[in-house]
């Protein structure tokens, strides 16, 4: 950056508000400081098929884009270009985020914010230099990375910047970040690329194997959210699914009760739960000690899960809790990160690096 160039990005940064972004596979998340979650959205963006130009209007992205999921013609494609927490596609990331920043600012296609963004523990550096590369290109004056369960940890109040361990677990779309925490850095860590993706994966399977029934991924993920669960309910639930016999190629309907539903769900489940386990096998002796008492806060979307910390306490033979509002959990803790910059600022993985 030229030295004539600094003094003008810095003018238009003082017309611009800051943001923290939890920039996730399934939603993007956008806390503005001072006013909180303003902005939630799918992560999806529709293009035209063949010269991948984003589709002129407000329904290139976000909401409207994820409702042509499965259902546009040959010359549109609605894509999703995160996989597994990072950048699968970098032109159409870029796209996405100028069109959140521009969002937030009323349609100011100008302004340079600085950006806090929450991403994976497993992120490698090329990944890094990729999500920077691409909120600067989308117009952010200077980008900072935060590491998704620290900034969790914080948007739930838990106590991480002390000598006291806590274990959070993030439960995304594309990956389950586990991380204990303490002194304002990570103990012990990992990304597990299973997560709710993996949820309606499992599910469309389960109809295709037991119903001779094909669905798409918005189905599944309806059916994971209206009857799914990790424990059993009092009461079980069945609801009514409909899709493309895969004998006959003809629509039908089928009903699915959530026994089933949950037994589907009951192998990507396992897997956040020994990987869990490891974690906690990895952790020094003392902040094992403090996890007895603390437990495991669980965020994130598939913290919504009927009875996830059940399953998972069950499991590891202490408590889980899911906090108010999880969900919003990473986006509010890029909040705080906004607010208290320079205290954290050492905790951050900035561009300059």
């Amino acid at each position: 950056m030229s030295n004539l160039t600094k003094p003008f990005e810095a003018l238009l940064g003082r017309f611009s508000v800051d943001m923290g972004i939890d920039l996730g596979t399934a939603n993007t998340l956008v806390c503005v400081r001072g006013r909180g979650i303003i902005l939630n959205e799918p992560s999806v963006v529709a293009v035209h098929s063949g010269t991948g130009e984003v589709m002129m209007g407000g329904m290139a992205v976000g909401n409207a884009a994820k409702a042509m999921l499965g259902k546009t013609p040959g010359n549109i494609q609605a894509i999703r270009p995160l996989r597994h927490g990072v950048i699968a596609d970098f032109e159409v990331t870029e796209k996405m985020l100028r069109y959140f920043i521009t969002k937030v600012h009323d349609g100011r296609a100008w302004v340079k914010p600085q950006v806090v963004i929450a991403v994976p523990v497993g992120i490698t550096a090329v990944e890094r230099r990729a999500v920077i590369h691409s909120a600067e290109r989308a117009g952010a004056r200077k980008v900072y990375l935060i590491d998704e369960p620290m900034a969790a940890g914080i948007g739930v109040e838990l106590p991480v910047i002390e000598a006291r361990g806590s274990l959070v677990v993030d439960i995304g779309g594309g990956t389950t970040e586990i991380a204990v925490l303490a002194l304002g850095g990570k103990v012990v860590a990992t990304s597990l690329r299973v997560g709710g993706d993996e949820m309606d994966e499992a599910i469309v399977a389960h109809m295709r194997r037991e119903h001779s029934l094909l669905i798409g991924e918005q189905s599944a993920e309806r059916i994971k959210t209206t009857i799914g669960s990790a424990w059993p309910l009092e009461q079980e639930l069945s609801m009514e699914v409909k899709g493309r016999d895969s004998i006959t190629g003809l629509p039908r309907r089928a009903t699915v009760t959530s026994i089933e539903i949950r037994e589907a769900l009951s192998e990507p489940v396992r897997q956040i739960c020994e990987e869990i386990r490891r974690i906690l096998e990895e952790s020094p002796p003392e902040i094992a000690a403090d996890l007895v008492d603390t437990g495991v806060a669980i965020v994130g979307g598939g913290a919504l899960l009927f009875g996830i910390d059940k399953a998972i306490a069950d499991y590891l033979g202490i408590s889980a809790f899911v906090p108010p509002d999880p969900l919003t959990a990473v986006a509010r803790g890029t909040g705080v990160f906004l607010e208290k910059l320079e205290i954290y600022k050492n905790h951050l993985i900035s561009d300059d690096e």
